[in-house]
């Protein structure tokens, strides 16, 4: 009996033990997770203080100034940042859209069919990422030149959408490649044709992938700089997307730090948003095909 009552003691010790150590692992890990979060928000909170200075207090030595000033945040849209931002929805929007249109039948197709040349395929949309637009800069404005679309909004749209399908493809491609094949079978047997068992069976489980590709599209063609400010240079302000305007707050002999800290801050607040909502969906689409 006296055994017994050892045995369970020091079963409970070890046990008690492990707890300590596995608590202290996640104490750790906590600390060093919240501090690396604290590394990447200080950029933004110094920003924040900037634009909130007052003008008389922007060199000031202080962390924080003796008053708020919201007249940067108030002010900028007078200057035409509004249009900036609708402008930039519509290229980062109108590129996702339009590459998830292309990329879910071409990576659907190529998860499903063992064609003749799929490996070349696969690696050829790949290798396409190794282009960057600014290598490639006067070949495409000449082309557009050229094609005279006339609209530098439909023009980056296209151009973002084409340096972004690669990824997209090749993202779609390894889930779908791990959603069974017998559940679209099994659909088909219960008479669903083959794009009714897409849209019912496979589009929703392969929708952490979608998103994955939908929030890395439009996070690229939002913070595009390169191009946007060679295809809508000359054009008026409004009409540029918003990281051409705020580069605009920059000029050659001044810089208006506060506007240009609050169109910075305003310019992340979509993509904020955006992650927040998906941000479970993109940590699914990343793993996708990591498991057989």
């Amino acid at each position: 009996m006296s055994v017994t009552t050892a045995s369970l003691s020091e079963a409970r010790l070890r046990r008690q033990r492990t707890r300590r150590r596995i608590s202290s692992t996640k104490l750790m890990l906590s600390v060093l997770a919240y501090g690396i979060a604290v590394l990447f928000i200080l950029p933004y909170l110094e920003m924040a203080v900037a634009a909130l200075r007052p003008a008389s207090q922007l060199l000031a030595p202080n962390l924080l100034p003796s008053s708020l000033d919201f007249h940067n945040f108030t002010s900028i849209w007078s200057t035409g940042f509004g249009g900036n931002l609708v402008t930039s929805l519509l290229i980062a929007g109108g590129a996702t859209v339009l590459v998830l249109a292309v990329a879910i039948p071409a990576a659907f197709y190529s998860a499903r069919h063992r064609f003749r040349g799929r490996g070349v395929f696969l690696v050829l949309v790949l290798a396409t990422q190794m282009f960057q637009p600014a290598s490639m800069l006067v070949g495409i404005q000449r082309e557009f030149l050229n094609f005279n679309v006339g609209s530098s909004t439909l023009e980056l749209i296209l151009i973002n959408a084409g340096f972004n399908l690669a990824f997209a493809v090749w993202i779609l491609n390894a889930y779908f490649a791990s959603i069974p094949v017998e559940l679209e079978e099994a659909a088909m047997l219960d008479g669903c044709s083959r794009l009714s068992a897409l849209g019912r069976i496979t589009l929703p489980l392969a929708a952490p992938g979608i998103v994955t590709a939908l929030i890395f599209t439009f996070i690229a063609a939002w913070n595009e700089f390169m191009v946007a400010l060679t295809f809508t240079l000359g054009q008026s302000s409004g009409r540029q997307p918003l990281t051409v305007a705020v580069n605009n707050y920059i000029g050659q002999y001044s810089i208006d730090w506060g506007h240009l800290f609050a169109g910075a801050l305003i310019a992340t607040v979509p993509v904020i948003i955006l992650f927040a909502l998906i941000e479970g969906r993109v940590v699914g689409g990343l793993t996708a095909g990591s498991v057989k």
